[in-house]
């Protein structure tokens, strides 16, 4: 099986039969001949100025969210640490939080070290003057204005994703969570903000994603790399799947428009892209934008909805709640655009979510210039990191923090609650484009998936979790799908 086969990408072409026949075993494609060194995006895997290379040992403790929540109340809300000759900032206040994020946005630069080769120069990626360009003719696409015209595609991905529930009901099989929701986000990205249906097998491509962002395994490539030994048959596989992930967004352009809008994402990117006096917009900065979109978005709405299917096994009552809820809202007849914004109580749900398992558990930033935080001094160059879901769980901000409470996210709660002490999608103006728009797709699909199912999970109680670039279930999330009546 070929890189295109393994990764399931479907073009609606004559191409798209050859590589199906050949997924199916009916032909034999040739396989490149195996590289001779580290692939380009491996090489950028563990390098050793990474700061996920140097918190390896600390991620891979058996407990690491504990032990960093011991760190944070035994040595305050901003610890340094010196490692080799890079020194790295743990924090934890929130007051903190808003002197980088807010307060001087502009004195600490995002930090995604690795990344480039997924992301190119895309606005996760970029800074200044010049992320400031590049977001502009994007942000439209995500004013809440914006969002009732999604809402029949986002419903059209639900409708595909409740069908193919159906089928795990009938059967009994066991899915993985996680890979269900990524593949029902990914769907919703293409049809509501592409306009295009899903042409690629999102499920072959979650496998190369997690392949990458799994960062407690870059610190054994990258040793591998040191040590001059060959690597494996397996990372080169991943190197080609990640190669051929590249290709995805043109893979998307090229697919037939669905309704031929005119309002939608991809549309105004290649507006910008066609916009003379806007020479920094090219073609490959559209391509890198939907990469963004089609991986870090999907990846952060996947993760709360697989953790709040978790929750809702785990406490049947929150379960109950929700379908009443809808019973109430909706009833027996399709959602409506208008119904999301009385779906209150699952929204709530969402948000309790997003605190007890942030999916960015941690923002990352360097120091641009010589500057004072809590009484210490940071140095150009130096590492912020940011570990929101410490603050997310630290009972001087959360009664109870340990108990998942929907209600803390009643409007007068939230009014008391010490300002950034939640920030499940950072905070400033760089605070992510699509935050809003995710918690809609996930009101949506928790309220619609619940009312027609009982998902039951069937792993290890409790699931673990596992800090990777965002914060995974540790061995997945396992369930059996059950159809109501």
């Amino acid at each position: 099986m070929n890189a295109v086969s393994k990764l399931g990408i479907v073009k609606m072409t004559e191409t798209s039969q050859k590589a199906m026949t050949a997924e199916q075993g009916r032909e034999t494609p040739q396989v490149p001949p195996k590289q001779q060194q580290m692939p380009k995006h491996v090489a950028q895997l563990g390098e050793e100025e990474s700061v996920w290379f140097k918190l390896t040992s600390l991620l891979k403790a058996d407990d690491p969210m504990s032990t960093l929540q011991r760190m944070a109340e035994r040595y305050g809300g901003i610890i340094p640490i010196k490692l080799k000759s890079q020194k790295i900032w743990f924090i934890t206040e929130p007051e903190y939080y808003a002197h980088i994020l807010v307060k001087k946005p502009d004195n600490y630069v995002k930090y995604f070290h690795g990344m480039s080769a997924i992301f190119g120069k895309s606005m996760i990626t970029i800074d200044g003057a010049l992320w400031n360009k590049i977001r502009k003719p994007q942000q439209p696409a995500f004013h809440p204005n914006a969002f009732e015209g999604y809402f029949p595609y986002l419903q059209g991905a639900l409708n595909d994703k409740i069908s193919r529930w159906r089928g795990f009901a009938r059967s009994g099989e066991t899915i993985e969570m996680v890979e269900e929701t990524w593949t029902l986000a990914a769907d919703m990205v293409c049809k509501a903000l592409f306009d295009r249906d899903m042409p690629f097998n999102p499920h072959m491509v979650f496998g190369a994603v997690k392949t990458y962002t799994n960062v407690m395994e870059h610190k054994n490539i990258r040793l591998r790399k040191v040590n001059g030994q060959l690597q494996e048959a397996s990372q080169e596989e991943a190197a080609k799947a990640m190669d051929l992930w590249i290709s995805i967004p043109d893979t998307v352009i090229g697919a037939v428009e669905k309704d031929h809008r005119e309002k939608h994402l991809l549309k105004m990117l290649q507006a910008a892209e066609n916009d003379p006096d806007f020479p920094e917009f090219d073609h490959q900065q559209t391509l890198d934008e939907m990469k963004q979109y089609l991986w870090a978005g999907t990846e952060t709405t996947a993760l709360t909805l697989s953790w709040a299917m978790y929750i809702s096994w785990k406490y049947p009552e929150i379960a109950e709640k929700i379908r009443a809820e809808g019973e109430a809202v909706y009833g027996n007849r399709e959602m409506t655009w208008p119904d999301v914004a009385k779906l209150t109580y699952t929204r709530q749900v969402i948000q309790e979510t997003m605190r007890v398992y942030p999916p960015v558990w941690a923002l990352i930033r360097t120091a641009a210039v010589e500057d004072e935080i809590g009484g210490h001094k940071i140095m150009p160059g130096d590492r912020m990191v940011m570990c929101t879901y410490v603050t997310h769980h630290d009972p001087k901000y959360w009664d109870e923090p340990e108990k998942f409470i929907p209600e803390r996210f009643e409007k007068e709660r939230v009014k008391a609650r010490a300002k950034y002490s939640y920030l499940p999608f950072a905070a400033g103006k760089r605070a992510c484009i699509g935050g809003t728009l995710s918690q809609v797709e996930n009101t949506m699909a928790l309220s619609q998936l619940l009312r027609r199912f009982r998902p039951e999970y069937v792993g290890p109680d409790p699931a673990e979790i596992n800090p990777t670039v965002t914060l995974t279930p540790k061995g997945g999330l396992p369930f059996k799908i059950h159809e109501l009546s």
